[in-house]
């Protein structure tokens, strides 16, 4: 098992014990999801660390789509309620980079991809490819590949 699902369900344990409604819901949900994730396909696995942030950075994301959709329909309540949600698992999310830090990750990433001699938007795969795994739940993917594009130009 891995050492951040681990935690996850002492965490899950703690909430218990405490009644902590918020946290206690928001642990079954990420821990369901990770378990989804280890069965899904064609064999049950066990998910690294790398993988399990994964995971909860695509529930994270669920949780900041959902505070702007009941913002923008003048649900507060809703709001508020996906907003302590997104709380309890970004305590368990690696800090977010800036868009300096991404910025320098996607250049390095580019001078390698050229440096192969791909050029243009051929070389988004590769570049997408080298980018991911350094900025998987630290950073927003849609965001990454817009910036990508924009660093080889098109």
């Amino acid at each position: 098992m891995s050492e951040l699902k681990a935690t996850l369900q002492a965490d899950l344990t703690a909430a218990t014990k405490a009644a902590d409604k918020v946290a206690l819901g928001t642990l079954r949900m990420a821990l369901a999801a990770i378990t989804n994730e280890e069965v899904s396909g064609k064999e049950a696995r066990e998910l690294s660390d790398t993988e399990v942030i994964a995971v909860l950075g695509k529930e994270a994301k669920k949780r900041r789509e959902s505070i702007e959709a009941y913002t923008a329909a003048n649900r507060a309540d809703l709001a508020d309620i996906e907003a302590a949600e997104l709380a309890v698992l970004e305590k368990y999310l690696p800090a977010a980079l800036s868009d300096a830090e991404i910025a320098d990750i996607i250049s390095a990433a580019v001078a390698e991809a050229t440096a192969s001699g791909l050029e243009g938007m051929k070389a988004m795969g590769a570049v997408m490819k080298i980018v991911t795994p350094q900025v998987t739940g630290r950073a927003d993917g849609g965001a990454v590949a817009a910036a990508v594009k924009k660093a080889l130009g098109a």
